[in-house]
């Protein structure tokens, strides 16, 4: 069975896509958290943080820089945002491949909750 990103990827589900390269999706959060949320997928299927191993740590960063790269580009870099990655049910992970929030236009708080 293809997970729900997978989808979005092969484009067989639509999603509101923000950027894109040969290894990485953003596209904006269909529950949106912030006025800005938009999910940062890698293309590769890595179900969650713990199944990365030592050939995706550049696949990871890049994920990381697009973050910062698109907070930039949106205007909001400079005021600040959240970046979180959530891993497995108690972390708070619903799709099963690995995925980057971020989130801004709003103060954020700690703890999360």
């Amino acid at each position: 069975m293809t997970c729900l990103f997978c989808k979005i990827i092969a484009r067989e589900i639509p999603a509101d896509i923000v950027y894109e390269d040969d290894e990485v999706l953003a596209f904006n959060d269909i529950a949106p958290q912030a006025p800005v949320h938009q999910l940062i997928i890698p293309k590769k299927h890595i179900a969650t943080l713990n199944d990365i191993d030592e050939a995706d740590l550049a696949l990871i960063g890049r994920l990381q820089f697009t973050a910062a790269k698109l907070a930039k580009q949106q205007g909001f870099a400079e005021d600040g945002y959240r970046v979180v990655m959530n891993c497995n049910e108690l972390g708070g992970q619903t799709v099963y491949h690995i995925h980057m929030h971020l989130m801004g236009g709003r103060a954020f708080s700690w703890p999360a909750g």
